[in-house]
């Protein structure tokens, strides 16, 4: 059986979120991963499924995110054991070890593109594009912005995979503005 692509994880993502905004925001994660992967030459398409896909569950069972996603994926779809563990190691209260940089880099990305988002959101012509690392830089310190947004974990997620927290904050802003 070959492994799950991009446009099955799509699919799979549609089916389960009926939000344009958490459809956007697993959008933009699979934009931060498959830069990522291209950046460190890993397998773009696994980090893009692994994106598209690690949120998937929340809207229909957020009582049971990620576990629910991660057990339907294992009995219904050939998504790699790496995927569903990266998948579980996005949600710390889990407890999942992140032990791949698959892992890691969903991790580092998830909460980061939160924020970026919420930062284009505010601009008047709502455009990521515009939005400018020093910006992004005094919104993250200020924690009533995108309050939803856990710093502890961006923070955290970039220590993970060893970038420095500005460096990571230019590679997930300038992945969401090249779209």
């Amino acid at each position: 059986m070959a492994a799950m692509n991009r446009d099955e994880a799509y699919a799979l993502m549609l089916e389960h979120t009926p939000s344009e905004s958490l459809q956007r925001h697993m959008l933009n994660v699979e934009t931060a991963m498959r830069w990522y992967a291209r950046h460190w030459g890993e397998d773009e398409e696994t980090y893009a499924v692994t994106g598209l896909l690690h949120d998937f569950d929340y809207e229909l069972h957020p009582e049971e995110h990620p576990t629910w996603g991660v057990t339907y994926l294992r009995e219904r779809t050939d998504a790699s054991p790496e995927i569903l563990d990266a998948i579980m190691g996005h949600a710390a209260y889990t407890g999942t070890p992140r032990t791949t940089r698959l892992a890691q880099t969903l991790f580092a990305v998830d909460e980061l593109t939160g924020l970026i988002q919420a930062a284009a959101l505010i601009r008047p012509d709502k455009d990521v594009r515009g939005v400018e690392l020093s910006s992004l830089k005094k919104r993250f310190k200020n924690k009533g912005f995108a309050a939803g947004v856990n710093r502890d974990e961006v923070r955290q997620g970039a220590e993970e995979l060893g970038v420095d927290l500005d460096e990571h904050f230019q590679n997930v802003l300038t992945a969401m503005q090249a779209g």
